[in-house]
């Protein structure tokens, strides 16, 4: 009897990693993306779809999985993993530099998103509370599918991809607050609404302030005892441990356990291990996310599409239609171009699997209407099921508006060969001052820039620059990369600069490259990168303000520019120092790691 039992308690668990192994690969040979596999199967296999007939034919329960609360917990560890991960791709350097994108454009498309969706709840009954639920949750994209589109499009580093991901990575922030607020108005008004929340607040507080602090001063110390066991296990149980631990002590917090494992990625993600993390948790990764999105798809109610289909299909296409003209009003006034606005809103316009996480986490609160629930399940899982479509019809129409969109014949321009010449990235104000100085010294150059509306003026006005961006490779090629004395880069974004760099660096290892930076670190960061010459904007300043003030004072004007030439290079000396100094460090530091948490 005990025999019997306990293999029976294990049969939720072969049904789930045989989707994994099985069937989801035949679905991934046959073209659909694995997330989708995952979805389906959930709803197949799910108590929705065959194990709701369990008990006419028992011998489905080998095969299915009866109940969603006999998986749960994998459910939950699903959440708690992404969450993660998400945290472990993110650092404060990396929100800072896309903080315009991220902040700007991603968060006034959640924002408002929600306020159109969360009006229109109310106007159909639902409560203040379920209307911003269902809003906020509907508002999501889905990071998982848009990603993998993108990333085996190759086209994660064009401008539709670097500005898709900075909305999904808003829309990631946002699930934090999203589900905070669901756990404040599921524990209920005990005593006024004021010392609740306040209640509440105090108890992220805590909770997060002691993740916080644990990551500061132990994270470092734990796994560099770890490391030193030469243990690959010990290292993954450690990793394991502080994910769980840091879920552990939000969960007690009154709080989801994904946003203590989100804190504790993204404190990771500052430190030296974060490589060897990711390297550890990369094998099992995408079966935690597979059993995620199977959990998730488990709870996709299939009767629903026969139950009211037009409904549905109105839902859906409503779904699509008004996230996707929020996207491209606000890249309008972003000054995206036509293009890369529409096709970006129409790959956004689909729901995400964040909003599985929060209405089901809101329905078992009883939050919102278990019916309600359900509905707005199958539809974000139908848009969501739509993706690749909508990704199709994406670059097709975005194709047709470049092609249709009169374009003006000033960014169809391209340059002729040219030999050792210079590369001017960027036409701007600094960028003008530049080429002006090159021509003067009867230096051939090439100027580049890529916002188009600029480039047209300019062109009229008889500049000798062209469209295009710097960032891509085949431009660069097309730039005469391969027979350019030098590249001089002076935009000001930061992680732009940091891609032109790596890209040119990676296409011409002995080329000259200068390039702009913003201060001292992002210089020293430039340098790591392969950066020939890397000039702070705060540094020159200083320099350039210093040589103002001594000339003012009565100095001579020649011994005053030698000492700041003198100064300058030695700034310049010591940031290159540095950046090799902490080059060859962290070079060792990740070799020796990676020996010694591998080593058998």
């Amino acid at each position: 009897m005990t025999s019997t039992i306990n293999v029976a308690a294990y049969s939720d668990a072969l049904v789930v990693l045989g989707t994994a192994g099985i069937l989801v690969p035949i679905l991934s040979r046959l073209g659909f993306s694995p997330v989708l596999g995952y979805l389906a199967a959930g709803a197949l296999l799910g108590p929705f779809g065959l194990g709701s007939l369990i008990q006419s034919f028992p011998l489905l329960s080998w095969f299915t999985v009866g109940d969603a609360n006999d998986v749960a917990g994998i459910a939950e560890l699903g959440v708690v993993f992404l969450l993660f991960l998400i945290g472990l791709e993110l650092s404060l350097h990396r929100l800072t530099t896309m903080r315009r994108l991220v902040f700007g454009l991603g968060g006034l498309q959640t924002l408002l998103t929600t306020v159109l969706l969360a009006t229109f709840a109310v106007y159909l009954g639902k409560t203040p509370s379920e209307a911003i639920i269902l809003g906020a949750s509907l508002s999501l994209s889905s990071t998982a599918i848009v990603l993998e589109l993108l990333s085996k499009q190759e086209r994660l580093k064009t401008s539709v991809g670097r500005t898709s991901f900075a909305v999904l990575l808003a829309q990631d922030l946002a699930v934090i607050p999203l589900l905070i607020f669901i756990a404040l108005l599921a524990a209920g008004p005990q005593g006024s609404v004021l010392g609740s929340l306040g209640k509440a607040v105090a108890q992220a507080v805590v909770a997060l302030s002691v993740i916080i602090l644990f990551g500061r001063f132990l994270l470092r110390p734990l796994f560099r005892m770890v490391a030193s066991t030469r243990s690959r296990d010990l290292f993954i149980a450690t990793v394991l441990f502080v994910i769980i631990a840091a879920g552990v002590i939000t969960n007690q917090a009154g709080m989801s356990m994904a946003l203590g494992a989100f804190v504790a990625g993204l404190l990771l993600a500052e430190t030296e291990y974060r490589r060897a993390i990711e390297a550890t948790v990369d094998p099992f990764k995408s079966l935690l996310l597979g059993i995620f999105f199977f959990t998730v798809g488990m709870n996709i109610d299939v009767r629903e599409l026969l139950r009211a289909p037009l409904l549905l299909a109105g839902g859906v296409i409503g779904l699509i239609a008004l996230k996707s003209v929020v996207i491209v009003v606000l890249a309008k006034l972003f000054r995206l171009s036509w293009p890369v606005a529409v096709e970006m809103g129409l790959l956004l316009g689909a729901g995400g699997e964040f909003a599985f996480v929060s209405l089901i986490m809101a329905a078992q609160s009883r939050l919102i209407d278990p019916g309600t629930a359900t509905f707005a399940l199958t539809v974000t899982s139908a848009t969501m099921a739509l993706i690749p479509l909508l990704s199709h019809l994406a670059r097709r129409f975005a194709s047709r508006l470049r092609a249709a969109g009169a374009t003006p014949p000033e960014l169809t321009m391209r340059p002729t060969g040219r030999q050792r010449h210079a590369i001017v990235v960027g036409y701007g104000r600094v960028g003008k001052v530049v080429c002006a100085l090159l021509n003067e010294h009867g230096i051939p150059y090439i100027a580049a820039d890529s916002d188009a509306s600029t480039v047209t003026r300019d062109r009229r006005e008889g500049h000798d620059v062209y469209y295009g961006d710097a960032a891509d490779p085949k431009f660069l090629e097309i730039c005469g990369l391969a027979n350019a004395a030098g590249v001089i880069i002076t935009i000001h974004t930061h992680h732009l600069i940091d891609d032109i760099v790596e890209h040119v660096r990676a296409m011409r290892p002995d080329v000259l490259i200068v390039s702009r930076a913003r201060d001292a670190d992002h210089a020293r960061h430039l340098y790591r990168l392969g950066a020939t010459d890397a000039v702070p904007e705060a540094i020159e300043a200083s320099l350039q303000l210093s040589e103002a003030a001594l000339v003012g004072l009565g100095l001579p004007t020649g011994p005053v520019i030698a000492s700041i030439h003198e100064k300058r290079d030695e700034i310049r000396r010591g940031l290159q120092q540095a950046a090799r100094a902490a080059g060859l460090e962290e070079t060792r530091s990740v070799r020796a790691k990676s020996r010694a948490i591998f080593r058998k």
